[in-house]
This record gives structure tokens, C-alpha cells and sequence, in this order.
């Protein structure tokens, strides 16, 4: 199956997103002051950098499974019948990760046998 992005988007992504994190702890203008002048402060810069960083890469990790987008929804765990089919719709449900919530889209399958419905990407 097919991933939802390429390796190079996923990598482009996160150095953007740690690119904008580094500009504002350390600002590569000499001329700008540097924020925080304690080690609490310091600490809670770090802090909104890995809250920025570990979130987008939980996204990009999960967006590189190749589980991530199945075209067949596989049995119904409901009664076991091949009879299923993807829904239209994908839902993006926020998971929330100890650094900051983590938006992971969510296939969505139906079966004709027994109208129970199921996301193939769940365990």
C-alpha cells in the first residue's frame, strides 16, 4: 500500500517546522536579542520546540506507514465477511501525544453483511 507522502515531503516538512522552532530560540540575525536569560526560560524554549517538532513527526510518521491508506477494508471484525467497502469520508481525529495533539486521518469501512462499520487502520 501506498503512503499518504514521500520520504522527501515528510523530511521537508519537519525541518521547516524545526527551522521556524531554531529561528525563535536562537534568531540567526546577530542583531536580535536572544529570549530568555535564565535556565527556566531556557528550558520552556526547549519545551516549544519539542512541542512544535514531536507532534509534526508523529503526523509525518504516521502519513509514511503503509498502512496508513488501504484500498480494500479487509474482513469485518464485526461477523469476519469480505462484504465491506470504504466510506467516502475520512475523518482527522486528534490523538493527544504528551508533547501537543497529533492529527492522524482515519479511514472509514462498512459491511454489507452486517452494517457494522470499522476503521482498517485500528489494531
Amino acid at each position: 500500500m501506498p503512503a499518504r507522502v514521500t520520504r522527501k515531503e515528510a523530511r521537508e516538512r519537519l525541518l521547516k517546522v524545526f527551522k521556524q522552532s531554531l529561528d525563535e530560540a536562537i534568531p540567526a540575525d546577530e542583531n536580535k536579542p536572544l529570549k530568555g536569560r535564565t535556565f527556566l526560560e531556557w528550558e520552556r524554549t526547549g519545551a516549544r520546540m519539542k512541542q512544535a517538532l514531536i507532534p509534526t513527526l508523529l503526523e509525518e510518521l504516521a502519513a509514511l506507514d503503509e498502512q496508513a491508506r488501504v484500498v480494500i477494508g479487509g474482513p469485518c471484525p464485526h461477523c469476519g465477511s469480505q462484504n465491506v467497502y470504504l466510506e467516502k469520508q475520512t475523518t482527522q481525529p486528534e490523538i493527544r501525544s504528551p508533547d501537543g495533539p497529533v492529527s492522524v486521518p482515519r479511514q472509514h469501512c462498512r459491511c454489507r453483511d452486517c452494517g457494522g462499520s470499522f476503521s482498517p487502520s485500528e489494531p
